[in-house]
């Protein structure tokens, strides 16, 4: 048996209501797909973080090394995919055609063996994970407030116990949100901030220590992803973690953001750093130095799914008698691709998430959906 076709889908969603961020408008849902067929007509599913016409081109690229290949060796595969890139594609989007790939021969794989990928990975530590949503986004940069309130009551009633918002605006402006944030849902519900690295050091720095007595659980990317030093100044001047790292890749990457004792938290993106392949060393490289992983997801359920496999199997950090409880981001921002695209739906009960047990990632795709999102498709054939 052996890889026989590749089909790269560009998929886009458009809002009903633009939102933002401290660095730009989302207007759309954006995302490139990924299916690989086996000579016996067996199937998975992947997908590549970035934008998407990039990661389309990425994977025709990469198409003569995979076409032809045994699905069952993807370790093999991904280092072919990595040594023939590795002279301009160290870093970047061709990374995430990569993971989208190699996701999707983790999937095939599964489905050939019968076997979810939490199994393939090593075993399951864990069948249930708890979801975090993340949201209070801005709908107007110029007058960037919303009905926090609204929100954050939809995911409690929803049952979330933890939830991750928006800062960046300004430090006066960041306090008063964070303080009414935790007024709204009170000392119980964990809360997490995210600046998209909208800050400078001594912006930061000023901000994290004004609302560190409102229990903040992380602060995610304060500052720059190239500022590794400032990183870990920061985290000598506050109580708040910092968390990091969508913005790296490979364990390489992730050895440098360690090394540097940038954060206390790794946030990998698996569907850019590497894919499912390179997120398990990352993992072991995490558990080497006794830091905590939390994966970043923005995308389809595809990417949700895989964050879902990787969580249960990362195993719990060596000497700790009480362990953290593991979490997966959940984005609840309006996301067509993520909601309409993939059956069975994800289920969320007593506020955790179950880890599939349906072979490979768990899920197939609605291709009538995926027909209304697509505005590219590209097949590559042996």
């Amino acid at each position: 048996m052996v890889i026989e076709k590749i089909e790269a889908f560009v998929l886009k969603d458009k809002l009903s209501n633009s939102f933002f961020f401290s660095q730009w408008e989302y207007a759309e849902r954006c995302i490139c797909v990924v299916k690989v067929t086996a000579s016996d007509g067996t199937y998975g599913w992947g997908e590549g973080y970035g934008p998407a016409t990039l990661v389309e081109a990425g994977i025709k690229l990469l198409e003569p090394i995979v076409i032809g290949e045994d699905p069952l060796q993807n370790e093999v595969i991904w280092n072919k995919m990595y040594r023939k890139t590795l002279d301009f594609a160290r870093r970047g989007v061709l990374m995430a055609s990569i993971s989208a790939i190699d996701i999707a021969i983790w999937d095939l794989k599964g489905k050939i063996l019968g076997l979810p990928i939490s199994i393939l990975l090593g075993g399951a530590h864990r069948t249930k994970i708890r979801p975090y949503a993340t949201g209070m986004y801005f709908t107007d940069p110029k007058n960037p407030t919303r009905d926090f309130e609204k929100e954050a009551k939809l995911y409690i009633s929803q049952g979330f116990k933890a939830m991750k918002m928006k800062v960046g605006l300004g430090i006066k402006a960041d306090v008063e949100n964070v303080k009414m944030m935790r007024e709204i849902i009170g000392p119980d519900i964990q809360l997490m901030v995210d600046s998209n690295h909208a800050y400078t050091l001594r912006e930061a720095t000023e901000l994290a220590r004004k609302i560190e007595k409102y229990d903040i659980g992380w602060f995610e990317e304060p500052l720059s992803p190239e500022f590794y030093d400032q990183h870990y100044e920061l985290r000598q001047k506050t109580s708040i973690p910092i968390a990091g790292g969508e913005c790296e890749y490979l364990r390489f990457g992730f050895q440098q953001l360690i090394k540097s004792k940038s954060v206390d938290i790794i946030q990998p993106d698996i569907c850019a750093a590497g894919g499912l392949t390179e997120a398990k060393r990352i993992a072991a490289l995490a558990s080497t130095n006794g830091i905590d992983i939390i994966p970043h997801t923005w995308g389809t359920s595809i990417g949700l799914h895989v964050a879902l496999h990787f969580i249960s199997n990362i195993e719990s950090i060596p000497g700790r008698m009480h362990q953290p409880e593991f979490l997966i981001e959940f984005d609840q921002t309006e996301n067509g691709l993520r909601d309409n695209l993939s059956f069975p739906k994800i289920e969320m009960k007593d506020g955790m998430i179950e880890v599939p047990k349906r072979p490979g990632l768990g899920i197939d795709i609605d291709e009538d959906v995926l027909e209304r999102y697509a505005v590219c498709k590209t097949t590559f054939k042996k």
